[in-house]
């Protein structure tokens, strides 16, 4: 049995009494190698940790080995690297202090019966010796890795020690290790493998040595004619009604079981206008749709980081807030410019109820005078260089010269400035004001002192929800999840923003505070302030912020969720699921469990229930493509009645022409 993964594995590289590297190819017929922990050390005290601190800590290291995708959470945990990356899977299994035999890298020849490979894994006793240096603390998964792996153009080219033909399959034993049984990883015989399992990973049939025919046959003429050995005789008359009949009752068998096989075929609930794709092996590939967060690239596949991720992806916001007025002096009242100024400030956010109730940061959605007029200031000062008055290097300081003695207001002295505020799900972009993005209003927000965080309505419902862990116990070295929105575009007005995420570990807990906020070792950049961290379930326990300690300002302080509780509290909003949500989590368990049926029924449910989610789409899709050919579960329940009467008719149509045909031929010998 080929060990598991999304890769067409396709020769042995060497073994350990621990586990096994493998060659394979990925969907895009890219070159990788797999170090494959064996499922029975993996079930022993320590092993499977050990085995994804070690792969962890070789990729953060210097000059250590990206990982490509892993999964430290299936039977036998494995972790994948770039066939580039050079003998990865050895230096990982020499790190856990293990022996490592790779096998010769010389195939034999096609002719010879293959060997059988290592035996069982000798059971493994204690836990494994420490490696040099400390691992950096996981939890269970890779590092996010950049998404999933795009085309290449051109056939893959060979890569040193492998093989020629990747699809040969290396039967070479590994040195020095006992052949008395077949691994269970391993191919046991070169008898033709199927060539797609159920994953669709099969191992190609390895080509058999063919010499020639058999002695005893002759060689194929493909010119020579044919030679008819016994003469025919002649057709008997043909009696074109009786099969004019039968081929009647046959067209309308078939019609009828046309019918219901469409039926079965078509009667999906009604699909997106753009489906999403899914790659054969069951997980959802770059598609038309444009979910904010894409958690099968990052976090290893079916894992429940992917889980978690996916959990909180939907419920994401992108908020941007436009503000609009003029910069007056303090003193009296004049313009400092005559022109009014339009400045905006973007921040991330989370839907805490599915009514439109979104939580995120203060000081981006309702900043404080300094701050607003600071703002303000460097707008003016950027348009100044525009128009040629101004130099650029002196842009800050024309805005701190006049800081303390500007103010922002409406078109009238006394009027407060214009502001509006929008909400953006999924994939975002700036400057956006009509769909997709969604007006809304402050509710209510808190001074940087009392948790720094707002609640906003947006003018929209059934959007996907964030559940709060009201429990959370949060502690230093702690490992969480981190969500918010970011972006790569150099251009501000019009930039495209997706939701990251990342694993941080929690540095300390800062108790000057009554609010006892915790500092994380991560930051997720600018603009995810008002972004969650969420626990191993997906639930919230704290809100992103910026650390004010650091000379950098960046995104590393945590609010806790009892600041965010008691906000809601005093709004009278209630932290609650609807019924989309719910059907959407009942989803994600049957997916992750590998019941696709009842996902894709939950998975459509959420979509018509939640529109705005479309994780709930894409990850249907994936469950259509995971159930695999052939399964017709899930479809049109009156197609089933109308196939078997088409079956039936199309049988009694036999039987009654073959009774016709022989009384027939029985009269006419008489």
């Amino acid at each position: 049995m080929q060990p598991e993964g999304p890769y067409r594995f396709t020769h042995l590289l060497g073994g350990s009494p621990v586990g096994k590297a493998w060659a394979a190819i990925d969907e895009q017929g890219r070159f990788v190698s797999v170090a494959v922990l064996d499922a029975t050390v993996a079930a022993a005290p320590g092993w499977r940790e050990a085995f994804a601190e070690v792969a962890n800590a070789l990729a953060q290291s210097p000059d250590g080995p990206p990982i490509t995708y892993a999964d430290f959470s299936a039977a036998a945990p494995w972790v994948a690297y770039a066939a580039e990356a050079g003998p990865a899977p050895e230096k990982l299994f020499r790190a856990l202090g293990v022996e490592y035999q790779p096998v010769p890298a010389a195939p034999r020849p096609v002719s010879a019966p293959p060997q059988p490979v290592s035996g069982v894994p000798q059971p493994v006793s204690g836990v494994p010796q420490p490696v040099s240096g400390v691992p950096q603390p996981v939890s269970g998964v890779p590092q996010p890795v950049s998404g999933v792996p795009q085309p290449v153009s051109g056939v893959p080219q060979p890569v040193v020690d492998m093989p020629h033909a990747p699809w040969a399959v290396q039967s070479a034993a590994i040195p020095n290790q006992s052949p008395a049984h077949p691994v269970s990883a391993a191919p046991a015989s070169s008898a033709p493998a199927s060539p797609a399992g159920p994953a669709g990973h099969g191992v190609a049939p390895t080509p058999a040595a063919v010499s020639g025919p058999p002695a005893d046959v002759p060689p194929f003429d493909p010119y020579a004619a044919p030679v008819r050995r016994i003469k025919p005789s002649a057709p008997p008359k043909r009696r074109t009604g009786l099969w004019a009949g039968v081929a009647a009752l046959a067209l309308v068998a078939v019609v009828g079981g046309g019918a219901g096989i469409y039926a079965l075929s078509s009667d999906e609930p009604d699909e997106p206008d753009a489906p999403p794709t899914a790659t054969s092996s069951g997980f959802p590939a770059a598609t038309p749709l444009a979910p904010g967060l894409k958690p099968w690239a990052q976090a290893a596949l079916r894992s429940p980081e992917e889980r978690a991720l996916a959990v909180a992806g939907p419920s994401m916001v992108f908020v941007e807030v436009v503000f609009t007025g003029y910069v007056r002096n303090k003193a009296g009242g004049a313009l400092l410019d005559k022109a009014p100024v339009t400045f905006s400030r973007r921040c991330s956010g989370v839907v805490v109820q599915h009514e439109g109730y979104v939580l995120s940061n203060s000081q981006c959605v309702q900043p404080t005078p300094d701050v607003l007029v600071g703002g303000a200031l460097n707008a003016v000062a950027n348009r100044l260089v525009s128009e040629g008055s101004l130099q650029a290097k002196d842009i800050s300081t024309y805005t701190r010269s006049r800081l303390s003695t500007s103010v922002l207001t409406g078109a009238n002295a006394g009027d407060q400035p214009e502001t509006r505020l929008y909400g953006q799900l999924n994939i975002a972009k700036g400057e956006v004001t009509d769909s997709p993005a969604i007006a809304g209003t402050v509710v209510r927000a808190l001074p940087i002192e009392a948790g720094n965080i707002a609640l906003i309505k947006l003018d929209q419902k059934n959007l996907p929800t964030s559940e709060l862990n009201t429990s959370a116990s949060v502690s230093p070295e702690t490992s969480l999840l981190v969500l918010g929105y970011g972006t790569t575009d150099t251009s501000f007005r019009a930039a495209t923003y997706t939701v990251l995420s990342k694993t941080v570990t929690v540095t300390g807990i800062d108790s000057s505070t009554p609010l006892n906020p915790y500092r994380i070792n991560e930051d997720l950049g600018l603009y995810s302030r008002g972004g969650i961290a969420i626990d191993p379930s997906g639930r919230v326990v704290g809100m992103l912020d910026n650390d004010v300690l650091r000379p950098d300002k960046a995104n590393r302080l945590v609010v806790p969720v009892s600041a965010m509780t008691a906000l809601l509290q005093t709004a009278g909003v209630t932290n609650t699921l609807g019924k989309g949500d719910n059907q959407y989590r009942s989803g994600l368990d049957a997916y992750f469990a590998g019941d696709e049926s009842k996902a894709i029924a939950r998975f459509d449910e959420a979509a018509r229930t939640s529109p705005t989610n479309l994780l709930a789409q894409s990850y249907r899709q994936a469950a259509i493509d995971s159930r695999g050919p052939g399964d017709d579960s899930g479809g049109s329940s009156w197609a089933v009645p109308v196939i078997a009467a088409a079956g039936g008719a199309l049988a009694v149509a036999v039987v009654v022409a073959v009774a016709m045909l022989l009384a027939r031929r029985r009269n006419s010998r008489f």
